[in-house]
């Protein structure tokens, strides 16, 4: 069997019969009690969480809800930091709480690896993308992406606003990852589309949601064929031809962590870009400050990571177990909100503050644990660059009309629109 076959084999069957797991659907509409029916979907969550996190630290650190078919989510540093370090006890074989349950016959490998590998396949998955992700790696890409970011504020001209969010931050990461994995730039709009659907498309009935991932993994697999009939010098190439325990990989871990790349390495990046340059444009002091002083700007860069961390991972719960007072359910999701374990008071002084040039700022933005983000070097490199070159460009700028951000509802949270008045 060629390469060729043995992909198009795999992804047949991953059309045709590949079990759904437990169905469970999702409650939507306004919450009663976020200590008892909370839900990172609903609009005032995607608009400000922070108060609502804080409250939930203070009467109720492990909210429950009965959504989702039943999903807890604690909001203390060492209650996140616990459940991130336990895999015995939670499993990652799905990342994204949503309104049905993979099968569990998908650990220890997950539907994206390594991100959604159990041990002991994780170490095994993870150690072979750490050579493509070394910051000695990740240096050489911060020419082409410079370069990248001044030609998309050059394409500004002449213009007096601008979404941040739409016309800068999300292309950047787009840019990279295709370039990375070797897939055509031009089909950036593309991976926005893939993001929405894997990230914010949670509610929509199952059947739907494996329609719109079919649309992304038919896309891999054209990219894949591409890739074997011309070999280069790219992640996508590398994951083909790459070797786990003596073996070639399977076709649905080539995909799995193509789709993982794909999706978690625009998102998370374009969210934090966003968020960094909203902060920035209603905050002059800061922004200022940093303009005068560029120096400060690799603390001020993780502060704003630590504020406005935009992950939000999920666990399963492997067995029924009573864990720090409460009595969790085999299969209950949980979600590791590292955005809320940042804003901890226990863990970091003025945690509700922005202070951009804090000198300890041990932030859990990257994730804890063995799922600790692979491409955290790439994240930074991307958003100190796009930092540098949009202050350097564009020293003023404010907030057009505060009314008109948006934010993305889900576990990666950015702003979606941002539109700034600049000049």
């Amino acid at each position: 069997m060629t390469a060729d076959d043995r992909f198009a084999e795999d992804f047949q069957e991953m059309r045709e019969g590949r079990p759904l797991g437990t169905r469970n659907e999702i409650i939507t509409g306004p919450v009663s009690d976020w200590a008892t029916d909370f839900s990172h979907l609903e609009p005032e969550w995607a608009a400000d969480p922070y108060p609502l996190q804080d409250d939930l630290r203070q009467r109720c650190p492990i909210a429950h809800t009965e959504r989702f078919g039943g999903a807890w989510l604690p909001t203390r540093y060492e209650d996140v930091a616990a459940i991130a370090y336990d895999t015995e006890r939670f499993s990652s074989r799905a990342i994204i709480a949503s309104n049905f349950r993979p099968p569990r016959e998908l650990a220890p490998m997950g539907a994206v690896p390594p991100i959604s590998s159990d041990p002991p396949f994780h170490h095994g998955a993870r150690k072979l993308l750490l050579p493509a992700f070394t910051k000695s790696v990740v240096a050489r890409l911060e020419t082409a992406t410079r370069a990248f970011c001044h030609s998309l504020i050059d394409a500004f001209e002449g213009r007096d606003v601008v979404d941040a969010a739409h016309d800068y931050a999300q292309h950047i990461p787009m840019r990279v990852i295709a370039d990375m994995l070797g897939f055509p730039p031009e089909d950036g709009p593309r991976f926005r589309d893939f993001v929405e659907n894997a990230l914010e498309g949670v509610n929509l009935p199952p059947e739907e949601r494996i329609a719109r991932m079919e649309d992304l993994f038919d896309y891999l697999l054209t990219q894949i064929h591409d890739h074997i009939d011309n070999p280069r010098d790219d992640l996508t190439t590398y994951l083909i031809n790459a070797e786990l325990n003596g073996h070639k990989l399977d076709p649905s871990h080539v995909s799995g962590t193509m789709a993982l790349l794909l999706i978690a390495g625009i998102d998370t990046t374009w969210s934090a870009i966003g968020a960094s340059l909203w902060h920035l444009a209603k905050t002059p002091d800061d922004r200022e400050r940093l303009v005068a002083e560029p120096e400060l700007l690799p603390a001020a860069m993780e502060e704003l990571l630590r504020a406005y961390a935009p992950v939000t991972m999920a666990r399963l719960v492997k067995e029924d177990m009573h864990w720090n007072g409460v009595d969790m359910k085999a299969d209950d999701w949980i979600l590791l909100s590292f955005p809320a374990a940042n804003r901890d008071a226990a863990q970091f002084d003025r945690a509700s503050e922005v202070v951009i040039d804090r000198e300890v700022n041990r932030h859990a933005a990257f994730g804890l644990g063995i799922h600790r983000c692979v491409g955290s070097h790439l994240a930074r490199m991307e958003l100190r660059v796009a930092l540098e070159v949009w202050l350097e460009r564009i020293p003023a700028f404010t907030l057009d009309d505060p009314s008109a951000v948006t934010w993305a509802a889900g576990q990666v949270r950015g702003p979606r629109t941002l539109p700034v008045r600049i000049g």
